[in-house]
């Protein structure tokens, strides 16, 4: 009789304090990966509070920050091949840009044009998902889809941790087990699913074991910690592409923003909880390792500073000079033929003034 596993591994390489926990993997002696992991999440974070204030100003619609988890997009929208597939969750900005897709692109979505989830960038990615856990069976059937094909290919998918309580997150995992698919599920446990805190979420220790019913590798892996992040996901990515099944990876990080722009999280959230979280947030650690390891120094930061602004309103300039979609976008594109009845309504809106022609 096999056994279930009773234990899920944990992997932290570097602590909030930004001290080592264990040695360094090899690929991380030099500092280049690492340098160019904290650019990209500066830009990430910058980015990501330009949109708020967008938000916050009128320029754009609710949007979902992803302060404070910026460390995992990066990594795995990073390790991804070009020839892979992600299908990521509304929070993944980071990993989108990651894979080619533009900032710009982003703000379109979230501003209301779904001009924003055809640009080039996506490449055969999925564009933003919103419902809650539905885009887990999408990455069983396109994982499915490669294995019948005998391609050398592999699926990432995220969620949050409210998301690993629907059927359609179960029910996921249990395909990837019984059909040994080529996908890896990334759980970004940031401690709340809206105002539910993950303490009432689950009953279980942890969120990954919920793979081990399934027959899934699985494994808790510190969020903020981008050399632990990288060497988890690059095995799972491994693990999946030589056909040893699929990988149920938990990083436990701290969502430091409100849910969306339409939320208030001071309202439930304590606030001595957020204080101690911020002191473990990804961005200061890492930057902190690299200066105690002399690969980072004042004028380097002072100079990346100054280009991601650049560099972010660049963005945002190419999304504010987007022309508004015409009238007809509201109505083309669902029947070949248009109905008598939507024509008219069509009409009707622009007669009334209503349309951008």
């Amino acid at each position: 009789m096999t056994k279930a596993h009773e234990t899920i591994p944990w992997v932290q390489y570097l602590d909030e304090n930004a001290e080592l926990t264990q040695p360094l993997p090899g690929w991380a002696e030099q500092p280049e990966i690492l340098v160019d992991y904290y650019e990209a999440m500066v830009f990430a974070r910058q980015a990501d509070q330009k949109a708020v204030a967008l938000q916050r100003t009128g320029k754009m619609g609710t949007y979902p920050s992803c302060l404070g988890q910026e460390a995992q997009g990066v990594v795995y929208g990073k390790l991804l091949e070009s020839s892979d597939v992600f299908v990521p969750y509304y929070r993944d900005h980071p990993a989108m840009v990651a894979r080619g897709v533009r900032y710009a692109d982003i703000y379109r979505y979230w501003g209301g044009d779904e001009i924003g989830s055809a640009s080039e960038g996506y490449g055969q990615d999925f564009p933003n998902c919103v419902p809650i856990a539905t885009q887990a069976p999408h990455a069983a059937g396109i994982a499915s889809a490669f294995k019948l094909r005998g391609e050398d290919r592999v699926v990432l998918t995220t969620c949050g941790d409210g998301a690993t309580s629907k059927g359609d997150f179960l029910e996921s995992l249990n395909l990837a087990g019984a059909w040994q698919l080529p996908v890896v599920y990334f759980i970004n446990n940031n401690q709340w699913a809206i105002s539910v805190p993950r303490s009432i979420q689950c009953g279980a220790p942890t969120l990954a074991q919920k793979g081990v019913g399934a027959g899934l590798h699985c494994v808790q892996v510190d969020g903020n910690d981008v050399i632990a992040l990288h060497e988890v996901v690059s095995a799972a990515l491994d693990r999946a592409r030589h056909k040893r099944g699929a990988t149920v990876i938990e990083a436990i990080s701290y969502r430091l923003s409100d849910h969306t722009t339409a939320d208030d999280a001071g309202r439930y959230r304590p606030s001595e909880e957020l204080r101690e979280a911020w002191e473990k947030e990804p961005i200061k650690r890492l930057r902190d390792y690299l200066h105690g390891r002399g690969h980072w120094g004042p004028e380097k930061e002072t100079a990346l500073q100054e280009r991601v602004a650049k560099q972010v309103q660049e963005e945002v300039d190419a999304y504010q000079s987007t022309p508004l979609p015409t009238i007809d976008d509201l109505f083309d594109y669902h029947y070949a033929n248009t109905p008598k009845g939507l024509a008219e309504q069509k009409e009707e809106m622009k007669l009334g003034g209503l349309g951008h022609d």
